[in-house]
């Protein structure tokens, strides 16, 4: 409607206002103009398709921030692997690590298919007990000390002397 009316202010010295009504005029502006609107929308439609698509970049941020909470958590369970029993050990390294099944396991073990299974769910409790622990003592705020500082004042804040050369 504005581009209606301000294509009609334009065009105001060419109306011939004797003529009877100004409605036919004004229907032509506006037809037009919704015409020149779309036709501008769609030269500009064609534009945009005819540009190359550019390939959207993924954030390297979030796989950033992914990769060192994998590194933690690993060097949090290499250390806590050491703190399990070695025949615990044993049959995690094989079956997790080394990918054997549990009846590859027992055999290279010599124990029966039940007890590796029991060691290794045993040994899974363990490893992801101790990971939770050691992240959540490593990812902690640190905790300042609040309140007053028992002893007085000259306790508090000693008074510092210069020694004499």
């Amino acid at each position: 409607m504005a581009l209606t009316f301000l294509e009609a202010w334009r065009l105001r010295a060419k109306v011939d206002l004797d003529g009877g009504s100004l409605r036919p005029w004004l229907l032509g502006i506006a037809t037009n103009a919704a015409r020149n609107t779309a036709r501008a929308a769609r030269r500009h439609e064609a534009a945009i398709a005819r540009l190359p698509r550019d390939e959207i970049m993924p954030d390297f941020a979030d796989e950033l921030v992914g990769r060192i909470d994998d590194t933690e958590r690993l060097a949090a369970a290499r250390a806590a692997l050491t703190t399990l029993r070695r025949s615990e050990r044993e049959v995690f390294t094989l079956c997790v690590w080394a990918g054997l099944d549990y009846g590859g396991a027992a055999q290279a073990l010599g124990i029966p298919v039940g007890t590796v299974r029991s060691r290794l769910a045993r040994a899974r409790k363990k490893l992801q007990k101790l990971t939770d622990a050691a992240l959540s003592v490593k990812n902690r705020e640190p905790q300042f000390g609040c309140g007053q500082v028992e002893g007085g004042r000259n306790t508090a804040a000693r008074p510092t002397q210069e020694e004499t050369r």
